[in-house]
């Protein structure tokens, strides 16, 4: 392990336009820089393996670009037993994890953390749209500026440790900006298409490459009324609200209005669907989570009125975390919600700052 030289940050390098600009941005502020990518997904296809190696490329010519080093380092291993095997546990349960966010907290504050440690590094940088704030001993977790970017939602399982080694140089930038800084530097990434699909894994057809690790298990599509109407590959493939790769045709009897997923029944592997993109099967105003991380290291006091998101994307919502045992709390909302999906992350905000998070393990 090398000597923690306060002034060397590196940076998680992914080989886009946001973790290139925040390299940037640190060494023009007189930091000692060196970038790191990491490989957290072992895929041999070739399609993946093509995106993998345009990233690193990629990386390679900024860091030529800013004249900084690149080193590189294998956390696939990591990301499989910390991260993916819970993504396959909880959609064979019928779930809709998030593997992002345990991916920041397994992988990118954790594995790259020590990593980075070990290189001699005082702290890590990511290319987030999120802000951290220090007000005594507490590190707050900001919203970016950006409010179509922000990304505080995937940092809620992090901790006051994770958040003091931690810097988000572009939180305070919107994306426009972040991608004219990057062209006015002449780094190849300014106009590079933003990543999407899964932590590491990218854009693929998402029930092909689940059908690799959960075989399909056939089963009957149902309407409300309990008429089978088609039949499905497995209900663990589908998600509350889901619209799109239903593959039911025209039904006698009913309008052309498109079939939405309103209830999974997983013991007896059926999907229930209804032509109402508001069903009452959708909306409620309750849920309990578990695993619930508070950043500060404190739980507020019960009851507690602040706002919440239940997916990202979704604009914050007034609610009352109305009581907590042990790991869990209840979760009573002032608007009723549609497709609160069990296994994904509720993340609790007060105003722009992000409080922390839990699983939703049921709607009441």
């Amino acid at each position: 392990m090398n000597k923690i030289t306060d002034n060397k940050i590196i940076v998680g390098i992914s080989g886009g336009v946001d973790s290139s600009v925040t390299a940037m941005l640190l060494k023009e502020q007189g930091y000692e820089v060196e970038a790191l990518f990491m490989k957290n997904w072992n895929d041999t296809t070739e399609d993946a393996a093509c995106l993998w190696e345009t990233d690193v490329k990629d990386a390679m010519m900024v860091c030529d670009k800013l004249d900084i080093s690149l080193n590189t380092i294998d956390l696939s291993s990591d990301y499989w037993e910390k991260v993916f095997t819970n993504f396959l546990s909880e959609y064979k349960n019928g779930r809709t994890p998030n593997p992002d966010v345990l991916c920041n907290q397994e992988i990118k504050f954790k594995a790259f953390l020590e990593h980075a440690e070990n290189l001699g590094a005082a702290k890590i940088a990511t290319g987030h749209y999120a802000r951290i704030r220090q007000q005594a001993d507490i590190f707050d977790l900001l919203k970016g500026l950006d409010q179509n970017k922000d990304q505080s939602y995937f940092l809620c399982r992090l901790n006051q440790t994770q958040l003091q080694k931690a810097m988000f140089p572009i939180g305070e930038l919107d994306k426009v900006k972040v991608r004219l800084l990057a062209e006015q530097a002449g780094l190849i990434t300014h106009n590079k298409k933003d990543s999407t699909g899964i932590c590491f894994i990218g854009e693929q057809p998402f029930r092909q490459f689940l059908s690799r690790y959960i075989p399909p298990k056939r089963g009957h599509i149902k309407t409300t009324e309990n008429t089978i109407i088609g039949e499905h590959e497995g209900v663990y493939y589908y998600t509350l609200g889901q619209r799109q790769g239903l593959g039911i045709g025209g039904v006698t009897g009913t309008s052309d209005a498109p079939w939405y997923v309103v209830q999974k029944n997983i013991q007896e592997n059926i999907l229930i669907v209804a032509q109402d993109h508001d069903h009452p099967l959708l909306h409620s105003y309750s849920l309990t989570a578990s695993s619930i991380n508070w950043i500060s290291g404190e739980m507020p006091d019960i009851p507690y009125r602040c706002q919440a998101k239940n997916r990202y994307r979704q604009t914050d919502q007034s609610c009352i975390i109305e009581k907590i045992e042990n790991d869990k709390c209840s979760v009573t909302f002032d608007l009723s919600q549609r497709a609160i999906t069990p296994g994904q992350f509720i993340v609790f905000y007060k105003k722009d700052v992000c409080l922390g998070g839990g699983i939703i393990d049921s709607v009441d």
